[in-house]
């Protein structure tokens, strides 16, 4: 999405590199030194294909304490480049083992970029805190917003999650929806569509057990384009979004005209404007998420506002169309300084 953005704002873009950078674990020593000389490996490498020419910026999207670019900041030194990173993210706690090292690269990184992409206030917040000189913007998350504009026609009663089945926070959001079902009134029509898959799909499936098997629609892995036909049956997105930075398929269902019920937790708010696009909940209330649930099946009217101002708010200030516009002005900046 991101590269889309970059070309449609006239950028020609190259991704420079494959290298996976990924130390999922504080202890892990030798995989640290491992992705250094990896690193240094693509360093030439790339440098070898700029004999001719060197771009004119490097985009890093994501570097984290798990995940650092070891070679972006070397090249930009190198060939004096602007160096712009998105959605950097900055964790003091996590200053252990070798994620302390990466943490205070990845600092400097911040600091020496002509600009830091921060896609939630957040993420803003965390690296001002950590490093209040670098070169900071807001930049709203977005979606492609054509897909999800077919005529909405939401069935009764239709809610739809779409997720990936996965441990920690995915799992956690999954043990929460199924809490909150549960707490439905009985009289209650509904039913759940599931889009998604993953390492614990039996282990997701079983938290629904107690559910009478219509009550529930597995649908696995789905397409783009499957699921948002989907998408414009559903009446309510209902996902808990536990730890979620801020979620694209909560963007991608107000495309399609769907209210959102979930958590009013870490970056959710920043997608989801609570009263007017859907309702955000406290976290871990379960007995609120499945009041909320309840009121957008049995409030039509409250539905469809909900509906169309979602579908509004996406359009105006979540599109791709105007985030590359705004993009293309952010890195204009940029490569001025």
């Amino acid at each position: 999405m991101l590269i889309r953005c970059l070309e449609l704002a006239g950028h020609r873009v190259t991704v420079a590199s494959e290298l996976r950078a990924y130390l999922g674990r504080p202890e892990d020593v030798a995989g640290w030194s491992a992705l250094q000389a990896a690193a240094g490996a693509e360093v030439e490498r790339i440098a070898e294909i700029w004999a001719g020419g060197a771009p004119d910026l490097w985009f890093c999207y994501h570097p984290y304490y798990k995940a650092p670019d070891l070679i972006g900041p070397v090249l930009a030194a190198r060939y004096r480049l602007a160096y712009v990173t998105c959605e950097a993210s900055y964790s003091a706690r996590r200053n252990i083992g070798i994620w302390a090292e990466i943490q205070a690269r990845m600092l400097d990184m911040v600091k020496g970029a002509a600009l830091n992409l921060c896609l939630t206030e957040r993420d803003r917040q965390g690296l001002l805190a950590a490093a209040p000189d670098a070169a900071l913007a807001r930049f709203t998350p977005f979606v492609d917003v054509l897909p999800f504009a077919a005529e909405p026609g939401p069935e009764r009663g239709h809610l739809l999650t779409v997720a990936m089945m996965r441990t920690g926070d995915k799992y956690e959001s999954y043990v929460r929806l199924a809490a909150a079902l549960a707490l439905l009134p009985r009289d209650l029509v509904w039913r759940l569509s599931v889009a998604g898959d993953g390492p614990l799909r039996a282990e997701v499936q079983a938290l629904f057990a107690g559910f009478p098997a219509h009550r529930i629609d597995w649908l696995g892995q789905m397409t783009h384009d499957d699921l948002a036909r989907l998408m414009a049956r559903a009446s309510v997105y209902v996902w808990p979004g536990c730890g979620e930075a801020y979620g694209l398929a909560y963007l991608e269902a107000q495309a399609a005209g769907l209210p959102v019920v979930a958590q009013a937790v870490a970056g959710v708010p920043e997608v989801v404007a609570d009263g007017i696009t859907g309702f955000l909940t406290p976290s871990g209330d379960d007995a609120a998420l499945a009041a909320a649930v309840a009121k957008l099946l049995v409030d039509a009217p409250l539905r469809h506002r909900m509906a169309q101002a979602a579908r509004l708010r996406v359009q105006d200030s979540h599109a791709i169309a105007g985030a590359a516009l705004r993009l293309d002005q952010l890195l204009q900046e940029a490569l001025r300084r």
